[in-house]
């Protein structure tokens, strides 16, 4: 993925539906899932999704998917049989402890690669084949900036892309854990070219400055939310401003009403891991 894309520029328009170009996977990366209301909006939307945009993989965040904190065995199952093909994760993945002897059992659900190896279970990245043949790879990666201080991403990603003793396939998804865009944007730029996409997940807010980096890689900020609408990061917010009124904790609770899917479509020539355009996708979901 060496040399300039004489593709760089803006994504497509939201929800645009461009034709896709000749040959490309197409790829749907799924904002942090909220909730059994995040799940029910994957499962009435996504079947359908993948069948009229003949998308060949998808991903999704699932941290948050397990009454709001943490992940289990179940709720990860029920995301595959909606049609995800790979759960990324970040922090909140060790909120439910049950959910440690499944992330060694199953390659499908990735943690932060940069949490390292000792005495952590499951995996950080792996490879995987999308519908129309194509060989992937998925890295989950956690920023560090008001986070905890793990391993560094940027040198992690180095020692993966770099030192694996086989090399990555062509096309190559990050999903970047992370909390300020800052950050985000710096590791961006930092693999572009040596991946396909970065995109950003936790904050749970959608950003609109999708775009394809200079030397081919697409980029967002963050994916945002599959969650409530009218609600605090997908949290009811009954639960959630009396802590900005008086600073005492409270139990946050996930909201309710309709959900907001947020998701980002990606179009990459198989050879050269090259991302041809983005396309961010917004759906309201009654539920």
């Amino acid at each position: 993925m060496a040399g300039r894309s004489d593709r760089a520029g803006l994504g497509n328009p939201t929800n645009g539906n461009a034709p896709r170009p000749a040959g490309a996977c197409r790829v749907l990366m799924i904002g942090d899932v909220i909730g059994k209301p995040g799940r029910i909006a994957v499962e009435q939307v996504l079947p359908d999704l993948r069948l009229e945009r003949g998308v060949d993989f998808v991903t999704a965040n699932g941290e948050n998917l397990a009454g709001g904190m943490g992940l289990t065995a179940s709720t990860a199952e029920a995301l595959f049989a909606a049609g995800v093909d790979v759960v990324t994760s970040g922090n909140h993945i060790w909120d439910k402890r049950e959910i440690y002897p499944f992330l060694d059992a199953n390659d499908r659900v990735l943690r932060p690669l940069n949490y390292g190896t000792h005495d952590v279970p499951g995996r950080g990245w792996g490879t995987y084949s999308a519908l129309d043949g194509s060989e992937l790879a998925v890295i989950n990666l956690q920023g560090r900036t008001f986070m905890q201080p793990i391993e560094n991403p940027f040198t992690e990603a180095d020692r993966l892309l770099d030192e694996a003793s086989e090399p990555l396939p062509p096309i190559r998804l990050v999903d970047f854990h992370c909390e300020i865009t800052s950050e985000k944007t710096a590791l961006g730029l930092y693999l572009d070219g040596r991946v396909s996409v970065v995109v950003g997940t936790h904050t749970h807010v959608v950003t609109g400055d999708e775009r394809i980096l200079p030397n081919g890689t697409a980029y967002q900020s963050d994916l945002g939310m599959t969650g409530p609408l009218w609600s605090v990061i997908g949290f009811n917010p009954a639960t959630v401003i009396p802590r900005f009124l008086n600073g005492l904790p409270t139990r946050f609770e996930v909201g309710d009403g309709p959900v907001v899917l947020n998701a980002c479509q990606i179009d990459i020539d198989p050879a050269t891991g090259r991302a041809l355009q983005i396309e961010r996708i917004l759906r309201l979901v009654e539920i």
